[in-house]
């Protein structure tokens, strides 16, 4: 069976397990695990950043940063279809007790002005605007890439208005592959970031929070408060030391199939498309002779699993271990179910 419904989907290979087994390991709630601090510090280094701090998983780290800008009855700036508006629970109500200003946008990128008009009045009877928000790549809309020309014309805006920015960084490697910019000028952009390990980089788990030393320590503590203290996790850290040096370097690959198949399904009568949306490794695609239920049933009965990102749009997402054979019956599979009809 093919699985192409996310890139958390990834296994450890034999090299990653050995370097896990291997792992010099310590107590992380003392700071005291080696392979953690490595991780920190190389992440961190990587990023142009003074710390870091791992955390257990991308939504985590998204929220202990919001929760580090944001507080009760203030409002977060972030994309109608961002991760953390669909698929973190309403943590941000919950965690940092503030409320998201969504605005939306044409592929992940929201128009300055929005910006600008989203930021609220110093009225009493508004809440405070606390924190702007991205997400890179943008996941709901196809793993598109914010550009960094963009980035740096939002951090003016936000810097005018002395307004943070916080990263969501799930996909920031597969942003770097595509565009070719350096880790650093994205890290110089934002004043806290998380990035994540076990999506294309293939780790079983695991997140970094970036930003400055006083940030971080400040983070630790929400970390300890939410549960996300553990102990010998340099067993973990070492998974992510090994997905950046070899399942990096795999992303434009990753990148490749992606593209080979949105092409392929460009050309199929029956399915929609915006190829120039396809970016990374992320694909989306609309069927629409088919509901979403049909259309999996039909994908997954001929050895293709894959899922909707939103009613009515398929995401295919390719990662390390999706080889060019996959890709392929992927295509083929997908053609046939719609020619089915």
């Amino acid at each position: 069976m093919i699985d192409l419904r996310s890139d958390t989907l990834t296994i450890p290979d034999a090299g990653m397990r050995e370097a896990m087994a291997m792992a010099r390991v310590g107590d992380d709630v003392y700071s005291e695990d080696p392979t953690v601090l490595e991780l920190q510090d190389r992440v961190a280094a990587m990023f142009g950043k003074e710390a870091a701090l791992f955390v257990p998983s991308g939504t985590q780290g998204n929220q202990i940063c919001i929760a580090l800008h944001a507080s009760t009855g203030e409002e977060v700036i972030a994309e109608r279809n961002a991760h953390i508006f669909h698929y973190e629970n309403a943590a941000t109500s919950v965690i940092a007790r503030a409320q998201i200003h969504a605005i939306g946008s044409e592929n992940g990128a929201m128009v300055l002005e929005d910006v600008q008009e989203a930021i609220r009045p110093s009225a009493y009877y508004y809440p405070r605007t606390a924190l702007i928000a991205v997400e890179n790549t943008h996941n709901r809309h196809g793993g598109t890439v914010l550009p960094l020309s963009y980035l740096r014309n939002l951090r003016k805006l936000a810097d005018h208005a002395e307004l943070p920015i916080h990263c969501d960084g799930a996909r920031i490697w597969n942003a770097i592959v595509s565009s070719g910019v350096d880790a650093a000028d994205y890290g110089e952009l934002f004043d806290t970031m998380s990035v994540c390990l076990s999506k294309g980089l293939g780790a079983p788990i695991g997140s970094l929070i970036l930003g400055s030393r006083e940030i971080i320590e400040r983070a630790r503590r929400w970390r300890k408060m939410l549960g996300g203290g553990m102990r010998q996790v340099g067993i973990l850290a070492a998974a992510g030391l090994y997905a950046l040096d070899v399942n990096l370097p795999k992303l434009a690959e990753d990148h490749r199939r992606a593209r080979r198949f949105a092409e392929a399904l460009a050309s199929t009568d029956g399915i929609e498309i915006d190829v120039a949306r396809v970016q990374t490794n992320v694909v989306a695609f609309r069927v629409p002779a088919f509901n979403d239920g049909e259309f999996m049933s039909g994908c997954s009965d001929l050895g293709l699993r894959i899922a909707p990102i939103k009613p009515g749009t398929m995401r295919a997402v390719f990662y390390h271990q999706v080889s060019d054979d996959d890709c392929g019956a992927s295509i083929d599979i997908v053609q046939d179910v719609v020619r089915s009809r």
